[in-house]
């Protein structure tokens, strides 16, 4: 046999698929004696299927001594893959059968959205949708929804994952947002030329892995304002940026969507009235195509009203 025949030998296959069944009792019980018991059959059958499917994938699965078996550290890494498809498969099967608004839903989001938009509206989710477990994950990376099973995923850019499908939410624009004490003790609400004597924070990842003071930047050279020339404080999330300006560290870069509440509630103030920079970027929640379940489209449907 070469070794691309060898190869493709050693992939995971139909014949090998069979014995997999084995392999999770045996990983389960770490003992073939126990799986010969559950599956009915003896224990040197366990012990041979065993043998032939880490023959035919190349691959050590345990451990064996007198007394017992013990995965290998390749052997946990396949049994929990297999058992995290496992549970995946059940779960599709029982939303299958139902066809309802039931079952867990998995939502991936950029940090700053969920905490300063998202997560504060899901209670009226929930009422409306108690059969559906929700479960939140976050992070700035683009998260690939195939492999970590997330269903859908809230994003603020002007460039989509390709192969997804992609559904518009709302724009965005920024403005300089501080406390009243701050913009008081910087005399802020005379000139924004002043923001020059002030500590500026703002999101690194505002829109790329490393955007840097471009939030900044931009809203400076279309309103034609003096930036100080030290930096300032960045963030990895656009939320912290505002925390650090609620508790008077300077002058945040906010997204309006994100602070309005605060601004309501005048935690913080708009020192330069309306100067907002409608951005290029967008909110916009992306799926897997073709992923048209009742619980997606009930989700989406629920994002989009509100945000109209």
């Amino acid at each position: 046999m070469n070794e691309g025949n060898e190869a493709r030998h050693r992939l995971l296959n139909g014949w090998q698929l069979s014995k997999m069944h084995t392999f999770e009792v045996a990983a389960r019980h770490e003992s073939f004696a126990l799986a010969a018991e559950e599956l009915s059959i003896s224990p040197s059958a366990v012990s041979h299927r065993m043998n032939l499917l880490e023959e035919e994938l190349g691959i050590a699965l345990f451990v064996r001594s007198h007394r017992k078996v013990e995965l290998t550290q390749e052997g946990k890494r396949v049994y929990w893959t297999l058992k995290s498809s496992l549970d995946t498969l059940n779960q599709e099967i029982l939303d299958i059968k139902n066809q309802a608004l039931s079952g867990t839903l998995t939502v991936y989001s950029r940090p700053s959205i969920a905490q300063c938009w998202l997560v504060p509206m899901l209670g009226d989710f929930t009422r409306r949708y108690p059969s559906i477990s929700l479960t939140i994950l976050t992070g700035n990376d683009y998260v690939n929804m195939q492999r970590t099973g997330v269903d859908l995923a809230l994003y603020f850019d002007d460039m989509p994952p390709t192969q997804l499908a992609h559904h518009f939410l709302m724009d965005e624009a920024i403005l300089p947002v501080c406390t009243p004490d701050y913009a008081r003790e910087h005399q802020l609400l005379a000139s924004p030329d002043n923001l020059r004597h002030c500590t500026l924070l703002h999101d690194r990842q505002a829109w790329s892995n490393d955007s840097g003071t471009d939030e900044w930047f931009s809203w400076a050279q279309h309103f034609a304002v003096n930036l100080p020339p030290s930096s300032g404080i960045g963030f990895d999330r656009s939320d912290l940026a505002v925390m650090a300006a609620i508790n008077h560290v300077g002058v945040a870069m906010g997204r309006k969507r994100l602070v309005q509440k605060r601004l309501d509630r005048g935690e913080l103030i708009a020192p330069f009235g309306e100067q907002a920079l409608k951005c290029h970027q967008h909110y916009y929640v992306s799926t897997l195509s073709g992923r048209q379940w009742p619980k997606i489209d009930a989700f989406i449907h629920w994002l989009k009203e509100k945000t109209a």
